[in-house]
């Protein structure tokens, strides 16, 4: 990438910020800024589909360069970014002149620091430039916020194969990196985090649930670090396919016709051919994309797999896609209860799914997984939060229901351990008490 052009690029977007001290963004002189501004990033894209702008301790830095010589226009951009308490900004191929003018508005108008800077230019339909916020690393890594990563990164990824384009995998690949961190350090809040489902969007939450579960697989078959990576970025990317399908088919309300069916069985072929285009993508990553639903017998589709799937990271996939579609409510099947999509896993293992992945997945898991609604042994009901990653017999709770069945206004948590007098003696069916027990979990602690 040329160093000048890179430059040029630095130059002129200092420039159209220090000229809206004079000219208001729909004037001429702004105009005609824009104008190179967007001509010069369409030549560093020209290289890549997406451009990287930011900071390197305090240092302003574009894609391989670094400013690290005296450079007015690179140290009034990197000012800039440390105002706004932001680390860079991404541009994507695609960008157009209201999209950099409505930059440079919120740049111009305040626009607030940080998330805030970055979910208002978001808001504005700004789809081909990023801001990126400067975060505690800490509260970066807290799982519900890496989960709303999870799920900002398949809204642009799912954008961008509507609209044609190849999608980056630097997103993807990153927040799979922090998902397969918190997989290990603390499973029980990833798992209650796959619970979460959003209905009008099942395709979308359905990808970063199945990349969860899978990274769940995963570690119970102990894969190595990079193996959960592999791992989860395939359970992101396995139903990229379904945006090339009918609408219509994928949110048809009901069972699928034979003919509909057929159609939907293309998504994994065309899935593989999105992933195959996209930069660091590996081929097995592809053959998570194209063998998800091959099954273990080799009697699902596309026969074009069969003999081509050999990458043991495909059957984790497949059991992860099925504990969720399990899981998740159908308009022709009520949701399994965690418990229930145990026994079901254990009853299609050797034939629909590789039986050891299920065994080393189901011990994970324990008796009663996290999610599980119980009824203790006086009673109670309560929520199972946390499964003891070495003896997934203790598990601790939060109360819900007292003994009477009344629901308590503040529920309360127990640890049941073996010098505890509680014992839970079954399994209770949320639908039944009228709950979502994605209500009563601290997602956000």
């Amino acid at each position: 990438m040329n160093v000048n052009e890179i430059k040029q690029v630095v130059q002129v977007l200092a420039a159209a910020i220090k000229g809206l001290r004079l000219y208001a963004v729909n004037h001429p002189a702004t105009a005609k800024q824009v104008e190179s501004l967007q001509n010069g990033l369409f030549g560093l894209l020209q290289h890549k589909k997406l451009i990287k702008m930011g900071l390197v301790e305090g240092t302003l830095f574009v894609e391989d360069h670094l400013f690290m010589d005296e450079f007015p226009a690179a140290t009034e951009l990197a000012t800039l970014l440390e105002s706004r308490e932001l680390i860079g900004f991404e541009f994507m191929s695609g960008l157009s002149a209201v999209e950099i003018q409505a930059l440079l508005n919120l740049i111009h108008s305040g626009g607030g620091k940080g998330q805030d800077f970055a979910d208002a230019l978001a808001s504005q339909g700004v789809k081909k430039i990023r801001a990126i916020a400067a975060e505690d690393d800490d509260d970066d890594q807290k799982p519900r916020k890496v989960y709303r990563k999870a799920l900002k990164v398949v809204d642009q990824i799912f954008h961008d194969v509507r609209m044609g384009e190849i999608p980056s995998s630097d997103a993807a690949i990153n927040v799979v990196k922090s998902m397969a961190q918190l997989t290990m350090t603390e499973p029980h809040a990833m798992m209650a985090l796959s619970m979460l489902k959003d209905y009008d969007n099942y395709t979308f939450t359905h990808s970063v649930n199945v990349s969860v579960l899978a990274l769940a697989v995963g570690r119970a078959c102990n894969l190595t670090d990079e193996q959960l990576k592999t791992l989860g970025l395939g359970g992101l990317l396995h139903d990229l396919g379904k945006l090339r399908i009918d609408v219509d088919i994928i949110t048809k309300p009901g069972r699928l016709t034979d003919a509909e069916f057929d159609v939907i069985k293309e998504h994994p072929s065309f899935g593989a051919e999105i992933v195959k285009e996209m930069e660091d993508v590996t081929p097995e990553v592809m053959q998570i994309v194209l063998g998800h639903h091959l099954r273990y017998d080799r009697s699902g589709y596309p026969a074009v797999a069969v003999g081509n799937i050999d990458s043991p990271l495909v059957e984790m996939t497949a059991i992860a896609d099925a504990y969720d579609a399990m899981t998740t409510l159908r308009s022709y099947q009520r949701p399994f209860t965690p418990r229930r999509a145990i026994t079901r896993l254990r009853e299609i293992s050797g034939s629909l799914l590789h039986p050891d992945f299920v065994v080393n997945f189901v011990e994970s898991l324990g008796p009663y997984p996290v999610g599980s609604l119980v009824r203790l042994d006086n009673n109670e009901i309560g929520l199972v939060t946390k499964v003891d990653t070495q003896d997934t017999s203790l598990v601790d709770i939060k109360i819900i229901f007292n003994a009477a069945g009344t629901l308590l206004e503040e529920p309360r948590r127990i640890q049941l351990r073996p010098n505890q007098p509680r014992s839970i003696v079954a399994e209770v069916d949320p639908q039944t008490k009228g709950i979502d027990v994605t209500d009563f979990f601290d997602f956000d602690s």
